[in-house]
């Protein structure tokens, strides 16, 4: 296996950002995330939120992120092992994966309303 590891840090840190490359050009929903991503931390700056909650929404878009990639690579995998044709196999693996990817969606959704819708209705009552 030491014929393909990387022998330098730099190296190693081409071919992370050349995948994450890939999957922004190729995978469509992990380029949804990322927009959904940038506008709740927009949404968190405009409403100044504090710096721990910033964190937060970036840990949990960043935990959203990471299941998105994570899914792209068993579904990349389980087609190869099938030679793309169909199996049971092949989808319940494909269907729990998204199933994880949107589970940590609907998690991340729920966190980014509990610290931020509060400060929403207060600039709301402020200005009505």
């Amino acid at each position: 296996m030491k014929k393909y590891q990387s022998k330098s840090f730099i190296k190693s840190a081409l071919h992370a950002s050349n995948g994450l490359y890939l999957a922004f050009r190729t995978q469509k929903n992990f380029r949804k995330h990322i927009i959904i991503a940038i506008v709740v931390l927009i949404l968190a700056f405009a409403l100044r939120a504090r710096t721990m909650e910033i964190a937060i929404l970036v840990a949990t878009n960043t935990f959203v992120l990471v299941a998105e990639l994570v899914n792209s690579v068993i579904e990349f995998v389980m087609d190869a092992y099938y030679k793309n044709k169909y199996s049971r196999l092949c989808k319940f693996a494909k269907d729990i994966s998204a199933g994880a990817v949107l589970l940590c969606a609907i998690s991340s959704a729920i966190i980014a309303l509990i610290l931020l819708l509060p400060r929403f209705i207060d600039i709301v009552k402020y200005y009505y």
